[in-house]
């Protein structure tokens, strides 16, 4: 049953300030929105730093399940793998109307210059990223589909900055154009292997 409780808190709570932000996100309206008595919250955490440094863990564990079922599907190709990727997070993106972007992404940019332990956190998920991104990537270079002397870590990185920063373009621009126009330089040029 508290097992329950936190969690319904933390899924709760994600929701909200995937939407809103962590600093615009009350506790009280996190507990009335999750049907829980106002008394709980301290019961599971041990302030609202606490709670989001969690909330943190639980976007990137709801990522690496995506990543995990995308990324690591051996049915297809590494390149096709990270062309699915970048899709479906499209249609998802565009299924939202624009909104809402990455949490992880979100949250740096609200709290990354604010709080050390923020940074921390989310430099470590931004990692994740990183190497999911470079373990797909190395399959390819293994399969002679990328250039050999590509930088793997160096290019994973530079894939999840220019995501981010295409997603801020569609929050503003309400369209998939920057997010498509990322694809299209990760495969048309970052990616492509030259004669």
């Amino acid at each position: 049953m508290q097992a329950n409780t936190r969690d319904r808190i933390i899924e709760t709570g994600a929701e909200i300030i995937h939407r809103k932000g962590f600093n615009h996100t009350g506790i009280q309206e996190i507990l009335n929105a999750a049907s829980v008595p106002k008394g709980s919250f301290y019961n599971y955490f041990k302030s609202k730093d606490d709670f989001g440094l969690q909330i943190i863990d639980y976007f990137s564990a709801h990522f690496m399940r995506i990543a995990k079922e995308t990324l690591e599907d051996g049915r297809i190709s590494p390149l096709s793998r990270i062309y699915a990727f970048l899709t479906a997070f499209m249609e998802y993106f565009e299924a939202q109307n624009y909104a809402g972007g990455c949490p992880i992404g979100n949250l740096a940019q609200e709290m990354g210059d604010l709080n050390p332990a923020f940074r921390k956190k989310l430099s470590e998920a931004i990692d994740m990223m990183v190497v999911a991104y470079s373990q797909v990537l190395a399959a390819a270079q293994n399969d002679g589909k990328i250039l050999k002397n590509l930088d793997i870590r160096e290019t994973a990185s530079f894939i999840i900055a220019s995501w981010h920063g295409a997603i801020i373009q569609m929050k503003l621009t309400q369209s998939l154009a920057p997010l498509k126009n990322h694809r299209k330089f990760i495969f048309d040029y970052i990616l492509k292997k030259r004669p």
